[in-house]
């Protein structure tokens, strides 16, 4: 975790956090914006912050993951998604000029915000097939790619919170 404190002036400051989404998501993201406004509040009233004790670490939940999945319940896991995932294909997206001989690692992102009467047409269209909005922006996302590509085995990985216990929120 990166962090840079900018003043702006006297009074006026932005503090800018960088992490990799290895260590973090919007899950963490949401508990430490919670925890970083209790501690400023606290500090720019001149006492101390008052946050609750930590009743586990990562460390613990490490432990018990890896006391979990091991053994025949490791292996089923490992042959499942060795076998989903076995000739998975590469995707081929056509790109305006020739990639790079050595990878940058640069890219950018793209907002689009849709209208509230495009979502809600859409959490309708995805609720009489039994999905989510997500599941249908998801379906939607293959179906662009599979137009620009041809493909039609499309592996599109996306990551998930799955905390059920509190403790580890």
């Amino acid at each position: 975790m990166r962090t840079a404190l900018l003043r702006l002036d006297a009074r006026e400051h932005v503090l800018l956090v960088n992490m990799h989404h290895i260590v973090s998501d919007g899950w963490s993201m949401g508990v430490l914006t919670r925890e970083l406004n209790i501690a400023y509040t606290a500090y720019s009233e001149g006492t101390v912050p008052v946050l609750p004790p930590l009743s586990v670490q990562y460390a613990d939940f490490a432990i018990w993951q890896r006391r979990h999945i091991q053994g025949a319940l490791l292996e089923e896991q490992l042959g499942y998604w060795t076998q989903q995932l076995s000739g998975a294909a590469v995707l081929e997206l056509p790109t305006d000029h020739p990639r790079r001989p050595v990878q940058r690692h640069e890219g950018r992102s793209e907002q689009l915000a849709l209208s509230k009467e495009l979502q809600a047409r859409l959490r309708r269209l995805g609720q009489a097939q039994g999905s989510t909005l997500f599941m249908t922006l998801l379906a939607a996302l293959q179906v662009l790619v599979h137009r620009y590509t041809g493909q039609t085995d499309i592996c599109i990985g996306t990551p998930i919170a799955n905390r059920t216990v509190a403790e580890i929120e």
